[in-house]
């Protein structure tokens, strides 16, 4: 192992799976929350942080936005990580012994069609891989869970059917957080920029303030806005953009963004995903 990354969930979530694959050399920290996983780093008792961010199917991770620009650790790579999920159950069981299935309320929703055709009842857990423990320590083969294949592999559960999800396009999307910057040009697919800023009190700022990515040509690949401390007049926007900031034509934008910005903080440059494409 090569130091320690840190998730959010039990062992065998989709954010260890994460780690797996963006980061195997590291030894994979599980922690309860997202506060807990940016600590954890902060105080040096993991170098990285796997944190997700949004999933193509339903959008964006509560309350990540809000504490990015805050945790005082820095973007230094992304992981697309595709969703599939597994019917598991104890072992020995077979499929049509499975009368209910347990898991995440989301990842329940995203198996309608496989429960409906073997008539198998829902049941809701606290997540997926806390599923895969609570089915292996019932030791009951009516009680399959619906999770990751790693959670199989950690709760010694059986693999009763693959990739059941309803949707084939499912996948998430990490974020890396490191405790320094890494402005270094890596990765083969592009570089990205990732930004939070709030624009001045002024009519049309918003527009204004895109107006230099448009003539630049540098293409946003995500904005989003949220509330500040609650206020329906405080607005921060989240930016994700393509490209580093010495190109010249970030550079152009950048300046034109500051220009009508009453605050900028820049939260990570790091190498695109080939997931992207």
């Amino acid at each position: 192992m090569t130091g320690r990354i840190a998730f959010q969930g039990e062992p065998g979530a989709y954010s260890h799976e994460a780690c797996r694959k963006a980061r195997a050399d590291m030894e994979a920290v599980p922690c309860a929350t997202f506060e807990d996983v940016i600590d954890t780093v902060k105080r040096g008792d993991a170098d990285l942080a796997m944190l997700p961010v949004e999933n193509s199917t339903y959008g964006r991770v509560a309350d990540i936005h809000h504490l990015l620009p805050e945790s005082g650790l820095h973007i230094i790579d992304e992981a697309f990580v595709r969703v599939h999920i597994n019917l598991l159950a104890v072992p020995g069981t077979k499929l049509e012994e499975v009368e209910s299935a347990m898991s995440h309320t989301v990842l329940l929703g995203q198996c309608r069609g496989f429960l409906r055709k073997h008539d198998i009842r829902p049941v809701t857990g606290a997540d997926t891989a806390g599923s895969a423990r609570a089915v292996a320590q019932m030791g009951d083969p009516k009680m399959a869970a619906l999770a990751s294949e790693l959670a199989g592999e950690i709760y010694g559960l059986d693999l009763l059917a693959r990739h059941i999800e309803d949707r084939a396009h499912n996948t998430t999307r990490f974020l890396v957080m490191s405790r320094a910057p890494d402005l270094t040009r890596r990765g083969t697919s592009g570089m990205m920029t990732s930004f939070v800023f709030r624009v001045r009190n002024i009519p049309a700022a918003l527009y204004k303030a895109m107006g230099g990515f448009a003539t630049n040509g540098v293409n946003m690949t995500k904005l989003e806005s949220y509330m500040v401390d609650g206020s329906f007049s405080a607005t921060q926007f989240y930016a994700d953009i393509e490209g580093h900031p010495d190109d010249d034509n970030v550079r152009l934008a950048m300046e034109e963004l500051e220009y009508f910005s009453s605050s900028i903080t820049v939260l990570g440059v790091y190498p695109a995903d080939p997931g992207r494409n």
